[in-house]
């Protein structure tokens, strides 16, 4: 679809690096053809040491050379970075973006007419290959821009489209999500630490109960609620500690951080 096309990644952060790392490693680009830039004389010698593509200290320059762009940068500094670059976007350019809260018609206005612009909106798993991706197209992005789109996160892990107006919702759920599930991790652990495992035991136990327990949702194909339910029998331990976690509102206590997230989500965005 576009192994023969230059994708080039301003910033190179640990997104950048995992996303680089997937599509080298799925074979959707050769490292011949892919680019990097970063102020950081360090970052841009690791990226050429690990993956052998081209580095530069140029935005500029690495746009003009690449067909696909993707703006992997912090939202603090995307509007620098657009005024860096607009005068080599043009329609043959398709442009990436992964900065959270920065809006699809922010970047369009920023950049020349009809210029091709898809939003993205990764999360952190994405670092060991098994993130989770939303995507909206911008109002110039053609049904191609977005294939390719997917093509680049989908080697990292799995993807959907979605409207542009969902992505704070995205962001409260997925984009944060990760650090939900460490938390109840971690508790999963002190827990099994109170009723008198070693710490290290308890954490085997923990992780992969997670893990698995998540994998069986995927393989199964079944609801986490009838999942939930094959592990409930009547008058056993499991309800007992269900009672409990009903109890203490933790459903709720969910529900209303991801409802907290998202809202912030878009603060943040109003701001930028």
């Amino acid at each position: 679809m576009f192994a023969d096309k230059k994708i080039g990644f301003i910033g190179s952060g640990n997104m950048a690096e995992a996303i680089i790392k997937g599509v080298i490693r799925a074979g959707v680009v050769s490292p011949k053809n892919i680019l990097s830039s970063d102020v950081s004389e360090d970052r841009r010698r690791l990226f050429s040491d690990s993956f052998n593509i081209i580095t530069t200290s140029s935005n500029l320059e690495l746009v003009f050379q690449a067909e696909i762009i993707v703006l992997a940068i912090k939202p603090q500094g995307i509007g620098f970075v657009l005024k860096e670059i607009v005068q080599a976007v043009d329609i043959s350019k398709l442009v990436i973006s992964i900065a959270a809260g920065v809006t699809l018609k922010h970047i369009e206005d920023s950049l020349k007419a009809n210029s091709r612009v898809v939003r993205v909106m990764p999360n952190t798993p994405a670092l060991v290959g098994e993130g989770v991706t939303a995507i909206s197209p911008g109002a110039k992005a053609a049904k191609e821009d977005l294939d390719i789109a997917r093509n680049i996160f989908d080697a990292v892990g799995k993807t959907v489209v979605v409207e542009e107006r969902y992505m704070d919702a995205v962001t409260g759920l997925s984009g944060s999500g990760p650090a939900y599930v460490f938390l109840i991790i971690d508790a999963l652990i002190d827990a099994g630490v109170k009723v008198g495992l070693d710490r290290d035991t308890a954490k085997t136990l923990a992780v992969q109960t997670v893990f698995g327990s998540a994998k069986m949702v995927i393989e199964t194909g079944e609801t986490p609620a009838k999942l939930r339910d094959r592990v409930t029998s009547p008058g056993g331990t499991t309800i007992a500690g269900l009672h409990v976690m009903e109890a203490g509102r933790l459903r709720a206590v969910i529900i209303d951080a991801v409802e907290a997230a998202t809202n912030r989500s878009k603060e943040l965005g109003e701001i930028l």
